[in-house]
């Protein structure tokens, strides 16, 4: 397919959907926060009382998943669920069901029809690995646990949610064990990725890395041709 494709993968708080955003915005390219979908099964699951653990139950919901990005805002059927899904409950549920094999297949081809001209950022773990593989740029963003939790807590103490730093590292540190070591789709860079650490980086120095390797990819990929 000769739409282009940038994959930005990484773990929570890495700041890859901040960054994918405005790749996307600087190029005039479509944008895929993959997460969301996740985020909107295990909230979807949570509001049917369906166990998160239930595979094929949510699975089910993941297939017909309702869900849609308009307006600036994230809705699940008619309702606007933009902050509901940012709720670390919905976040840790959005792990837990996105290590079940029959949610990752159901959501695979929803993921993949964001791909349409002039192109495509998408976010996520597995972008680069498994839904997007011949994605012409792939970047793998990290940071710290500490750094991302503080990052996480800055973020709900200023949407005036009560946070404990502490709990958000260990956390972090829990959803990141989950996320790497399931058996499908592990968080891991693509071989041919971009590793940034913004530990210590600024949103708008990756976005110019980002670009800048975008650029050198489609360099490599004309001179391939």
């Amino acid at each position: 397919m000769n739409i282009p494709v940038i994959a930005i993968d990484g773990p929570s708080a890495s700041g890859k959907g901040t960054v994918a955003e405005r790749v996307a915005a600087t190029l005039g390219f479509h944008f895929l926060d993959s997460g969301a979908l996740y985020r909107l099964t295990a909230l979807s699951a949570m509001k049917h009382g369906v166990a998160l653990d239930d595979e094929a139950g949510v699975a089910a919901l993941a297939v017909k998943l309702p869900a849609s990005f308009r307006d600036g805002a994230v809705w699940l059927a008619e309702e606007n669920v933009t902050d509901a899904i940012r709720a670390e409950a919905v976040g840790d549920g959005a792990s837990k069901v996105a290590a079940l094999p029959a949610v990752r297949a159901a959501l695979l081809d929803r993921q993949r029809a964001y791909r349409q001209a002039p192109g495509l950022v998408a976010d996520g773990r597995d972008m680069g690995t498994v839904v997007f593989p011949d994605a012409v740029a792939k970047v793998f963003l990290t940071a710290s646990a500490e750094a991302r939790a503080e990052r996480r807590y800055k973020q709900l103490i200023e949407k005036g949610n009560s946070a404990n730093l502490a709990a958000l590292v260990a956390d972090m540190q829990a959803r990141d064990a989950r996320d790497t070591a399931r058996a499908v789709a592990p968080l891991k860079p693509a071989a041919d990725a971009l590793l940034l650490d913004t530990t210590h980086m600024g949103i708008e120095t990756a976005v110019q890395k980002v670009l800048a390797h975008y650029d050198l990819c489609k360099a490599h990929s004309k001179q391939g041709n």
